[in-house]
């Protein structure tokens, strides 16, 4: 099986492309790959810890937790994260922080590349 990277930058509120990235990442598991998820832009707020889980919202924590459970690397953008105001500490445990050197990296050993969002 091949490794899949997932660049998730995603734009604000009401696109659906949060949503689908975690969906696709789930799906490639699923069928033995490896993935790789960069959380860019609005997208950092996915790895946010501590979300209110609310009818009819959409949210992520629950399924990035699974995710990472399942060997999936997951990081997001720290200068993204911060200018949105979240901290390190505030993040679901296991998701790390770093510059676009990271995403370059996976970019560059992954099989297949998808871009998501930047709409």
């Amino acid at each position: 099986m091949g490794t899949l990277t997932i660049g998730c930058f995603a734009s604000l509120v009401g696109s659906k492309s949060l949503d689908f990235s975690l969906k696709l990442a789930k799906a490639a598991l699923d069928k033995g790959h490896k993935v790789n998820i960069w959380l860019s832009s609005n997208a950092t707020i996915m790895a946010k810890a501590n979300q209110k889980h609310l009818k009819d919202y959409s949210h992520s924590e629950k399924y990035v937790r699974e995710l990472l459970e399942r060997g999936v690397e997951i990081c997001e953008c720290e200068a993204c994260a911060l200018a949105r105001g979240i901290q390190k500490a505030e993040t679901v445990e296991g998701v790390e922080w770093s510059a676009m050197h990271w995403y370059l990296a996976k970019i560059y050993n992954s099989d297949r590349v998808v871009h998501i969002g930047g709409e």
